[in-house]
């Protein structure tokens, strides 16, 4: 009997030993545990679903589109101007507007007051028996003076006006001045501030407040201030007037709508 060549027996020992393993993973046995198939299964899928990137980055993926080459651009909403964008852009016009006018304000109240300053320097000037109302507004702070007699049958109180925490009223008392033809010419004179318990005229005759016969007054031809909208009406027939309005008072006792300040505070306060 012959040997067996001894090549031969190391290449049946070579490929059973490969065989033998590839056989029992690849294709197992029905009659395997289900744990081992549990455990094998999972290999095979990842085996046939798993791809191999062959390009090896996205420079090389069709669909790839880089952000340099595509930058990217401002989405317009429906509609393009909203209220707050209005309201943004309202702000900074209305606060430039509103400041154009408070410099412009500054200039001329700056330049009102170093007019009426001016004014206050220049001696006083006698008051003619007949004044043209329209002209007032170019002699406002001047310093004037008048000869007459104050018409305390006529006095108006306006008010009432506080004071220093104390309630009083405005006096207005008429100067009446006559003319070489014995015309008569009333102007507007008020005389200042008095207290409350002050207003009953025997109150202040008695104590020399109210000068009888011809007198002498000096002051400021004034444009005096108006009501405004939350002021309540002047009622003239029942004596209470809580604004001075020249034209009513002027119609009321007869006098030109001239307004003058007293600036003597021996007769005007008390």
């Amino acid at each position: 009997m012959s040997k067996p060549n001894p090549f031969l027996n190391l290449f049946r020992r070579y490929y059973s030993q490969r065989i033998t393993p590839l056989s029992r993973t690849t294709y197992p046995p029905h009659s395997s545990p289900q744990c081992l198939r549990a455990r094998l299964h999972p290999q095979f899928l990842l085996f046939r679903t798993q791809k191999r990137n062959v390009g090896g980055g996205p420079g090389l993926d069709p669909n790839f589109v880089s952000i340099l080459d595509r930058p990217a651009k401002m989405a317009r909403a429906g509609k393009q101007h909203g209220p707050g964008l209005i309201i943004l852009a309202i702000i900074p016009v209305t606060a430039f507007i509103l400041g154009c006018w408070q410099v412009q304000r500054l200039g001329w109240k700056t330049d009102l007051i170093a007019r009426f300053e001016d004014r206050l320097t220049f001696p006083p000037l006698e008051l003619p028996l007949r004044i043209d109302p329209d002209a007032i507004k170019d002699f406002d702070y001047r310093k004037v003076y008048a000869t007459g007699v104050l018409r305390h049958d006529q006095e108006m109180l306006i008010g009432p006006r506080m004071l220093d925490g104390e309630e009083g009223y405005t006096v207005v008392t008429p100067l009446e001045r006559r003319d070489a033809r014995g015309n008569v010419h009333k102007i507007l004179a008020c005389r200042g501030w008095i207290k409350k318990e002050a207003s009953p005229q025997w109150f202040r005759k008695k104590n020399g407040a109210l000068p009888e016969g011809e007198v002498t007054i000096e002051g400021l031809l004034r444009v005096p201030p108006k009501g405004n909208m939350f002021t309540p009406k002047n009622e003239p027939e029942k004596g209470k007037w809580f604004f001075p309005s020249v034209e009513e008072m002027a119609e009321y006792s007869g006098s030109q709508p001239v307004w003058v300040e007293e600036t003597m505070s021996k007769c005007a306060f008390f």
